[in-house]
């Protein structure tokens, strides 16, 4: 197995800019003060991440899948995101089980 010198650099480039982006959001928010509203939209992400990650599969796949992507997002209005995750998973298993698909 060989190593191009030009794909290494650039996944060293991309972990450099995605550690930077990181210490430095941790550095800048000391100097932010965050109101309610901004609280609200920062705890609203999460949900909107998982639920950008789990759209195409509930509309590219079967009626399990989607059940549980219903569920999960519905889980995720009022659980931790983990909790709404283990939702999801325990409901496509079921409806698979029932649906046998």
């Amino acid at each position: 197995m060989t190593l191009d010198p030009n794909a290494f650099l650039a996944i060293m480039a991309m972990a450099t800019a995605t550690v930077l982006t990181r210490v430095a959001g941790l550095v800048l928010i000391r100097f932010v003060a965050i109101g309610p509203q901004q609280k609200r939209a920062l705890e609203a992400i999460p949900p909107a991440v998982l639920m950008a990650v789990i759209a195409p599969t509930a509309l590219a796949t079967g009626p399990a899948e989607s059940l549980a992507a219903l569920a999960t997002a519905l889980a995720a209005t009022r659980l931790p995101l983990l909790a709404a995750v283990a939702a999801g998973v325990f409901v496509v298993a079921i409806a698979r089980a029932l649906i046998g698909a």
